[in-house]
């Protein structure tokens, strides 16, 4: 029987990793970082994996995720974030879009970049997101709310609008 598991969490590990990766990276706004988030999550979604391979184990190692990024930046608020995000090395996927976006993201607050990349990346309803923060809808609403206006002013600085 726990071959069977063993199979399922690897199929689930296949499947997941990615889009887990993806989002870990928007949230850190580092690859190396994101990795290790995402490493981290997934270890302890399979130690857990006999109780959460029955209900939603994605939500589960998303909730992990955040909780483990929530944690780090708390734990390591002293440290001096920089607008500088490394070039992209040769084969990399993303384009010039996506570091722009990287960096207005972090230079939202923690949390409003929790709330941001969970609500717009992830498509998490706002209950969904409160309960994966662990606070309020009305938070939730408050923090996005912020933090798209804040990524708003970031992209579009330095461009004409016509109103």
């Amino acid at each position: 029987m726990r071959a069977v598991h063993e199979q399922e969490f690897v199929t689930f590990f296949d499947d997941a990793s990615p889009r887990l990766l993806s989002a870990a990276w928007l949230l850190t706004g580092e690859q190396q970082g994101a990795e290790d988030l995402v490493q981290e999550a997934l270890a302890r979604t399979y130690a857990r994996w006999g109780k959460v391979r029955g209900g939603n184990p994605l939500a589960f190692a998303r909730r992990v995720m955040v909780n483990l990024h929530t944690d780090r930046w708390r734990k390591h608020r002293r440290e001096l974030l920089t607008d500088d995000v490394p070039e992209p090395t040769v084969g990399d996927l993303r384009t010039s879009h996506h570091l722009d976006l990287v960096r207005a993201l972090r230079r939202l607050s923690p949390r409003e970049r929790e709330c941001v990349v969970l609500r717009h990346y992830l498509d998490l309803s706002e209950r969904q997101t409160a309960e994966a923060l662990g606070i309020s809808v009305g938070s939730v609403k408050s923090y996005t709310m912020h933090g798209v206006r804040g990524l708003r002013a970031q992209l579009l600085e330095g461009e004409q609008t016509h109103v």
